[in-house]
């Protein structure tokens, strides 16, 4: 892609691992100087990125007390507040911005430090179903105003673009010729295509020569996020075609009324997936943004009833190291316990296979995605391991629309041209494929032990889950 040119100043709330690897991408691709560039980080720049790309660094921890009066002396309008911070509350961050004038954009929604696990809170209270709500109620305050784009990294984010570019392609290969507009038009064709279930598939096979050390978690991305992530209550949107309710299920009486909660943290509930490299394997499920937004872009209704709304789910299988990890935060009984280590220099080998997992159409599940090595992401950008390039990528195409589109308000990556975001993401993705599996998750059970399943239905949430 060619340089974006942009003529005011970045502020980057956080300096962790996605921090660290987006400095290159965005002065290779967007024509903003090092010093027009400040970095705001509770953590110190532990190496040294400062003086070697030429930004200005300032270590500051933003609370609620002191957001406000950091945040104006350092951004004016025209200018791109970047938050890739974990604790820092995104709202409180775009309703300055809008009053600022500036453009905005995170990879995830975040509340304020302890928001997701502060137990005095309901569990409603510590779901992204809630933060997206609120997040929608703040959206119809911003129309018109500078373009805040929420929830744009790899997943939630690119992903996305992929269940678009998924449909697409199953239409193009049942005959169908597509080119959906409106949300309403992508609804229907979902629906024509008979898709039941929408399953955001990763297995991260990315390794270090060494055990994992005792009391602490290893991941290839933000440990904090993560923890944050798996102690969250498990969130899934929530189907039409489905017949069977949980157990654990909780539903919602306000709102979109897209998904469900079951009682028990990601880290507990484990569903059936599949992906090209990895084959069958069986993942956490973790709450996700856009197991939310995509559901609800994907509803049809008559009057206020959905008649057609498909299944989404994240299913994660994170590096071994990140595995063990969660287990031995279990062992804990999730009290954390244990140092933070990102891995990235130190990783041998391994993959980070990202797509999404279209189930229900004639021709078989679909799965379209990013295979990424670490060898190759290596290659495509510095301070990356494979994990951290497939989110950048994400933020890079989000930070490019906004830049292009600036007085589109708060918006989330449905509402993104998804053609344009693949357009700069897929450069960075290694090999992006589509494949079609005769996979279900009910294929090839061995089943020692009696299993309450329906073989007449694969597509249900019941089957799905393990």
């Amino acid at each position: 892609m060619s340089r974006v040119n942009f003529t005011g100043n970045f502020l980057i709330i956080g300096l962790g691992s996605i921090a660290k690897g987006s400095i290159a991408l965005f002065l290779r691709h967007i024509t903003i100087t090092p010093d027009r560039i400040k970095v705001i980080s509770a953590s110190e720049d532990d190496e040294g990125l400062a003086d070697i790309f030429g930004f200005r660094f300032e270590q500051i921890l933003l609370t609620e007390k002191n957001y406000r009066e950091v945040v104006s002396a350092n951004l004016k309008e025209g200018d791109f507040l970047v938050n890739l911070s974990v604790g820092v509350s995104s709202l409180a961050l775009i309703e300055l911005c809008q009053e600022i004038g500036a453009l905005y954009l995170d990879s995830s929604i975040e509340p304020w430090e302890g928001g997701f696990t502060d137990t005095s809170l309901s569990i409603v209270d510590r779901s992204n179903y809630m933060l997206r709500e609120m997040t929608l109620a703040l959206a119809r305050k911003c129309v018109g105003g500078p373009t805040a784009i929420v929830a744009l990294g790899a997943n939630p984010g690119i992903v996305s673009g992929f269940v678009k570019q998924a449909l697409v392609n199953i239409a193009a290969d049942n005959g169908i010729t597509a080119d959906p507009q409106s949300r309403e038009e992508w609804a229907r064709l979902a629906r024509q295509l008979d898709i039941r279930v929408m399953q955001i598939s990763e297995r991260d096979s990315q390794s270090v020569a060494t055990r994992k050390p005792d009391n602490a978690f290893v991941n290839t991305w933000s440990v904090a996020a993560m923890i944050d992530e798996s102690l969250q209550p498990s969130e899934l949107g929530w189907g039409t075609h489905e017949k069977h309710w949980p157990a654990d299920a909780v539903a919602h009486d306000f709102g979109c009324k897209a998904s469900i909660m079951l009682t028990h943290h990601g880290a507990e509930v484990k569903v059936r997936s599949w992906a090209p490299l990895a084959g069958s394997f069986k993942g956490f499920l973790f709450t996700h943004h856009e197991s939310i937004s995509i559901a609800d872009y994907f509803t049809l209704r008559e009057g206020d009833e959905p008649v057609y709304r498909p299944t989404v789910l994240y299913a994660y299988l994170p590096s071994d190291d990140a595995y063990l990890s969660l287990h031995e935060l279990a062992g804990n009984n999730f009290r954390e316990k244990q140092r933070h280590i990102n891995i990235r220099d130190d990783i041998i080998q391994g993959t980070d296979e990202l797509g999404v997992l279209l189930m229900g159409n004639a021709k078989g599940a679909y799965w379209y995605g990013s295979q990424l090595s670490i060898h190759q992401a290596r290659e495509l950008a510095p301070y990356n391991n494979a994990t951290s390039l497939q989110v950048i990528s994400g933020i890079l195409a989000g930070i490019v629309y906004a830049i292009q589109n600036p007085g589109k308000g708060l918006i989330e990556p449905d509402e993104v041209d998804h053609k344009a975001m693949l357009e700069v993401a897929i450069p960075y993705l290694g090999d992006v494929v589509g494949v079609y599996t005769d996979w279900t998750p009910i294929a090839e059970r061995h089943k020692p032990f009696p299993e309450d399943i329906d073989e007449s239905d694969p597509w249900q949430f019941k089957n799905i889950r393990v």
